[in-house]
């Protein structure tokens, strides 16, 4: 416990020839002062404040009241309290009536995060956003089996309908990126979040109707589509390049535990209320996330934070009520023709595409690739697509707690990302091929390959989805919706392409693992080449 006590005293009292005149009574004063613990005072003002140490016990207080009845005929004391005032405040004013002793102050701390930095507040609810975002994206692809028997669905139809979702994915990627930068990630989050929602709870009164159904999935990737560069906004803005590549993980990480969340979900609601429910239950959490983000305060507001940073100067106060043709002078700004005369943007835009292809096609096939070539039903199909997800999320932590221990430590930030991304290129692949090999494997042997090698493709959260950041701040949110747009094909024709090769060939080798085998392969030669996260000025040429 610790008091501070202020000792009121004019000129004269400080004076060093008043105290050798008052050399007993000054000897009584720093009795005084040895007995409350003073720690070394200075002098402001004509006051001197006195740092006390001390706990209240009974013993103390009975030596401070000695202590101050000894200085009631002390003449500094009383002539300054005619003044109004008094050398020392009285014993009772400073400590109360020893009752103190008994008082424990308690704070109420609740919820747990109520004092966590804001920028985390944001990382955390971000994240979340995630976990739901898909949620609604697996909920079809465990949907597809039941819809495909009750709308006669073929291989190839089912295909269409997986794939429309990426559509929107694709087309919404780089105006994302450019209204995040305008606007900031957390506007165009929140309604990237209500728009995706609403759409995926319009799914059951649209199944009936192909051109409803596939509009709704596009609208669903519409409002997913702008999330990744309104999060990698958010990131840029509020994140410190040595907490940076946990901060990513986190965040992106939401994805593999919403795959869990879903794939868990999907089948005991669909066998007890229908596959109707999945897309009801799963649009009216994101439209309760939406509502619940408007209590979340900007990170920005934070000005710790904000100045710790340096990155304040990202943040532009922009209205809604912007005139278009502001708009499209701020379009006009961006350096296109910089971005794409860099080597290392053109590894990124390859690395995603190769990346996704192989995401994609496995997120979206397979549970049925278990269905029907490991003959699962539909809750054991669902149930080992949960483990690449799974794994992934354990994956995650020990891949972004090594980046980050690696670049603390001084290792080139440029080596750690290519370290992180041929990690997630070549286990799949490797993977991939074993169980494309007929060497007589049990159905659990390859569900575990398969898993392990998914599961270690999550390395690339911290390789390539931190370099965007890593190499410009200010544009990352744009250069991620670059890649993420050609990021996005491998989702429109390569889950589409599955489908047909699958009812031409009736071979899943051929089908789903050959094409995403090539693309990793390729993927880790160009990255290795040509990817830098050494930060770029892309300065505008006129």
């Amino acid at each position: 416990m610790a008091r501070l006590i202020t000792l009121r005293a004019d000129s004269n009292f400080c004076n060093e020839r008043h105290f050798r005149t008052h050399h007993h009574q000054a000897s009584i004063f720093n009795c005084y002062l040895k007995a409350l613990n003073v720690l070394p005072f200075k002098h402001k003002q004509g006051s001197l404040r006195c740092k006390v140490s001390c706990s209240v016990k009974d013993k103390e207080i009975e030596n401070l009241a000695e202590a101050q009845e000894k200085l009631k005929g002390f003449p500094a004391n009383e002539e300054l309290s005619q003044k109004g005032g008094g050398l020392v405040k009285s014993l009772e004013d400073e400590l109360g009536d020893g009752k103190e002793s008994k008082t424990v102050d308690f704070e109420w701390n609740w919820p747990p995060w109520k004092n966590l930095p804001q920028r985390y507040k944001l990382v955390g609810t971000t994240s979340l956003a995630f976990v739901i975002c898909n949620m609604d994206k697996v909920n079809l692809s465990v949907a597809i089996i039941p819809m495909s028997h009750q709308f006669g669905w073929n291989s190839s139809t089912a295909g269409l309908v997986q794939s429309s979702f990426f559509w929107g994915y694709a087309l919404s990627q780089l105006p994302g990126g450019w209204l995040a930068k305008i606007f900031g990630g957390r506007k165009v989050l929140a309604v990237g979040v209500l728009a995706w929602s609403l759409a995926t709870a319009l799914v059951p009164f649209l199944a009936g109707y192909m051109p409803g159904l596939v509009a709704s999935r596009i609208l669903v990737g519409v409002g997913e589509g702008v999330s990744p560069s309104a999060a990698t906004d958010l990131i840029a803005r509020s994140i410190p390049l040595e907490e940076r590549s946990r901060a990513v993980s986190f965040v992106f990480g939401g994805l593999s535990f919403g795959s869990v969340l879903g794939l868990l979900l999907a089948p005991p609601l669909i066998q007890s209320y229908g596959w109707e429910s999945v897309f009801l239950i799963f649009g009216l959490l994101g439209i309760a996330w939406f509502l619940s983000f408007q209590f979340v305060k900007d990170g920005q507001s934070s000005a710790g934070d904000a100045s710790m940073l340096g990155l304040q100067s990202l943040s532009k106060n922009i209205s809604l009520n912007w005139s278009l043709e502001e708009l499209g002078g701020s379009l006009k700004d961006v350096p296109w023709n910089a971005f794409f005369e860099s080597k290392a943007v053109w590894a990124m835009i390859y690395a995603h595409f190769c990346g996704s292809w192989g995401h994609y096609t496995c997120l979206s096939w397979l549970p049925t690739y278990f269905s029907e070539e490991l003959n699962l039903n539909l809750t054991e199909a669902a149930g080992v697509s949960v483990l690449p997800p799974l794994a992934s999320i354990f994956v995650t932590s020990i891949a972004a707690q090594l980046a980050d221990y690696l670049i603390t430590k001084g290792v080139d930030t440029t080596t750690v990302r290519k370290i992180c991304q041929t990690i997630s290129f070549l286990s799949p692949a490797s993977c991939m091929i074993l169980s494309s090999v007929d060497l007589g494997l049990p159905p659990w042997e390859v569900v575990i390959i398969l898993s392990g090698g998914l599961a270690l493709s999550s390395f690339a959260l911290s390789g390539l989805y931190c370099t965007h950041q890593d190499i410009s701040p200010e544009y990352a949110s744009i250069l991620l919706g670059i890649t993420n747009t050609v990021g996005a094909v491998p989702g429109i024709v390569g889950v589409a392409l599955t489908g047909y090769l699958l009812d031409s060939t009736h071979s899943w080798s051929l089908s789903l693992f050959a094409p995403s085998i090539f693309f990793y392969l390729t993927g880790t030669i160009v990255w290795l080449a040509f990817a830098s996260s050494k930060p770029q000025t892309f300065s505008k040429q006129d």
